[in-house]
């Protein structure tokens, strides 16, 4: 081998020259007509983005509820003076000028609080993950199919600035067919400890990690993983008690994706996406989920969307205004509570194969009836 050759060596001429101008794309979220009475139940710390986001978008709370009435207060005073407050979910269900109900309860309550909703004609967004387990998933899809009400996930990342843009150009098909899926994330999540999320041991791979899992899916097409292998561990210095780190590979029918979290990274914070599909390359790049520049790469050179808005708002309104939306026109909301079974799916596999050591087939595992 000459010395020319091996300066080369595992490289290949660059393709894709120059610039281009982006494409423009429908990503931010879309534009109700439709705005009915809206209740609130769960005014934890994550509502605060649920209810700034609902203000922006001009949407009508009228009721919020929590087990916690000064959460209640808290919430009403910043956000929507005018709206009852109380404890008893109840009240809400009881109201007839309410349509939609957000539910942001922790899990363990909210597949009782679902049901009662939808019991009560009332459409549902959910909070996410979904559910514990996919029998409970399912169930829940059935029940909300039988009494022909919406059943919403509130998968914000799907309106993440970036993510959407992303979306949207593999829709569009800039890139081809993809072919692989790979996330990187660096970022410190020791705020973590000493709260009630600190109790749940796969506090990144569950609580956090389902959003890329989502994602993952949603870009190879709503494509159901085959199967996925998970490792898990803790590091030297983490404050919180579960593992902090994670690596997981995931198979596709088409192509594989690739996870890797350190959630114990106080300095120097990345989160990198690189979807690579037959014909280009989309990647975006930055220090948090809320700061990102997206790259398109294609034989044309290189584009560079000028993004607008950031994930807490456009991913939280998005949830809602497009339930909304597919409320009024009678179709399936893209953030349906079955669109998101192949990332529950993976999310659970991952779970299990990181208790295992083992790789966990995934092939039919959404496919079954409740």
């Amino acid at each position: 081998m000459t010395d020319d050759a091996r300066s080369g060596y595992g490289l290949s001429e660059q393709k894709g020259q120059g610039t281009f101008p982006a494409p423009l794309l429908s990503y931010l979220p879309p534009t109700p007509s439709y705005k009915p009475k809206i209740g609130l139940i769960g005014c934890g710390g994550i509502t605060e983005y649920h209810l700034r986001a609902y203000k922006n978008a001009g949407l009508d709370i009228v009721a919020l509820c929590d087990i916690d009435l000064e959460r209640c207060k808290a919430r009403q005073a910043e956000f929507y003076p005018d709206a009852q407050i109380g404890i008893d979910p109840q009240s809400i269900f009881d109201n007839p000028d309410i349509a939609v109900v957000d539910i942001a309860t922790h899990p363990d309550v909210r597949v009782e609080l679902v049901k009662r909703a939808l019991d009560a004609g009332k459409h549902v967004l959910s909070q996410k993950p979904f559910a514990k387990d996919l029998d409970t998933a399912r169930e829940l899809i059935a029940y909300a199919a039988e009494r022909k009400l919406q059943l919403a996930v509130n998968q914000n990342g799907r309106w993440a600035p970036h993510f959407s843009y992303m979306r949207q150009a593999i829709t569009a098909g800039h890139i081809g067919e993809v072919c692989s899926v790979d996330f990187t994330l660096h970022w410190d999540h020791n705020w973590t400890a000493e709260t009630p999320f600190d109790a749940i041991y796969h506090l990144i791979l569950y609580d956090f990690a389902i959003h890329w899992f989502d994602m993952a899916c949603v870009f190879f097409g709503g494509q159901q993983a085959e199967r996925v292998f998970a490792s898990i561990a803790k590091t030297p210095s983490q404050q919180g008690t579960p593992p902090y780190m994670a690596h997981v590979v995931a198979d596709f029918p088409t192509g594989q994706a690739t996870f890797v979290f350190n959630a114990d990274c106080p300095f120097g914070q990345e989160d990198r996406s690189v979807v690579t599909g037959t014909k280009g390359v989309l990647r975006s790049v930055g220090p948090g989920i809320t700061e990102q520049t997206v790259t398109l790469h294609t034989e044309d050179g290189t584009a560079t969307p000028e993004l607008t808005g950031d994930w807490f708002t456009n991913g939280f309104e998005g949830c809602m205004t497009e339930l909304l939306c597919a409320i009024e026109e009678d179709r399936a909301p893209m953030n349906s509570a079955a669109s998101v079974l192949p990332g529950l799916a993976l999310c659970f596999g991952a779970c299990e194969s990181a208790d295992s050591g083992a790789v966990v087939e995934l092939a039919g595992r959404t496919d079954k009836t409740p």
